[in-house]
Parts: C-alpha cells; sequence; structure tokens
C-alpha cells in the first residue's frame, strides 16, 4: 500500500485510478507527470475536461455526441438520408467512419440488451429509432452490433420493433469474427462487412 506525503497527490491518484485501465501505479505517475507541469498547463487540461462534461451535447437525432443539437453527420446534406447504421456507442461511429466506406446516418444505442447487466430494451434509445422509421425516407437500416450474444439478442429485439415498417434490415456481414467489438476491427474488414451486409433474416 502506497504511503502518500500529500493528501491532495492521495486524492488525485485515487482519481486518476478510477479511469478505464489506469491502476494505482499509473495513476500515480500520471499525477506526479502533471506536478511537473506548469500551471498553466494544468489548468488548461483541467478545464477541458470540465467543459467536455458540460458542454457535450447528444444529436437530437441519432445520439452521436456533439457540440450542438444536430452532429454534423445528420446535418450534412450530402449524407445518405435513407440509410440507418445501428451501433452501440460513439466509439463504433469513429470505426466505421474511419472506413471511408459508409456515406449514411447512424443510431447509437448507447448499449446492448444484457440482463446480466440490467440492461433492458427500456434503458436503450430504442424507441427513438422506432420513431426515426417511422419516415418514409428511410429505407434500409443495418444493424452493425458487436458479434455477441448480447448482440444477436439487441438485433433481433430491434428487429421485431421494426417489422412493422416496410424497411429493409440488414446486419454487416460476419468478417468480424464471433465476439469481436467493431472498435477493435481492421478498417479494411470493417468496411467490407459494411459494403456485404446481408439481410437480417438470412442471420437467422
Amino acid at each position: 500500500m502506497n504511503t502518500f506525503s500529500s493528501k491532495r497527490l492521495e486524492e488525485a491518484v485515487n482519481e486518476l485510478s478510477r479511469l478505464p485501465g489506469i491502476g494505482k501505479k499509473s495513476a500515480l505517475r500520471l499525477a506526479l507527470h502533471l506536478l511537473k507541469q506548469d500551471k498553466q498547463n494544468v489548468n488548461y487540461f483541467g478545464n477541458t475536461i470540465i467543459r467536455m462534461r458540460e458542454e457535450i451535447k447528444y444529436c437530437k437525432i441519432c445520439n452521436n455526441i456533439s457540440d450542438i443539437e444536430v452532429c454534423e453527420i445528420c446535418a450534412n446534406p450530402k449524407r445518405d438520408k435513407s440509410l440507418i447504421c445501428v451501433v452501440e456507442d460513439i466509439r463504433d461511429v469513429m470505426a466505421i467512419e474511419n472506413t471511408g466506406q459508409y456515406t449514411g446516418l447512424y443510431h447509437i444505442l448507447g448499449g446492448i440488451i444484457s440482463p446480466m447487466d440490467g440492461i433492458g430494451p427500456q434503458e436503450l434509445n430504442i424507441d427513438s429509432l422506432v420513431d426515426r422509421s417511422r419516415n418514409t425516407d428511410i429505407k434500409e437500416i443495418i444493424l452493425a452490433l458487436p458479434t455477441t450474444i448480447e448482440g444477436d439478442t439487441t438485433n433481433f429485439f430491434i428487429a421485431k420493433q421494426l417489422s412493422p415498417f416496410e424497411i429493409e434490415i440488414s446486419t454487416i456481414a460476419r468478417g468480424i469474427s464471433i465476439g469481436d467489438e467493431l472498435e477493435y476491427a481492421d478498417e479494411i474488414t470493417l468496411g467490407r462487412s459494411i459494403i456485404n451486409r446481408l439481410p437480417y433474416s438470412n442471420q437467422n
């Protein structure tokens, strides 16, 4: 157990160690690094984190993280408004955008159905997806969720909710290995999985 000579240092280490993938040793190293920096730089660093938490918005259309009410993707007139790609979170949007192979819109669920974690359909942005699907301009919805049991369960639930609408429902091709998260897939594989997507009914 670390013995701190400063209560303030201990508090900083405790807070930093709460970040994903950061243990106490890494947190101490980061805290000591910050202590060596100019106060102006550290103030800017801290204020940037505070501004991010206080000022970031969620797009009222797709739930993407944004600085304004409608994100740049939804507001872009060059995007294909007839196509919606359903993903788990913002990291998946970034991964797909990096492929340069997709020009439609997105819908971010904010998670996937996972009873073990206490996450049901009501905790996700599924109702807003159903509302968007009432728009007759939408022709296809791509389910680009993790190839896990939880991802497949979420796909099934969404497909059932969208069944009343005359919309083509497809899923990304299984170029993504079973159990893989989209954010860890290489860009070429992910791009091909989007391009070579399959009708959802063929996956069951």
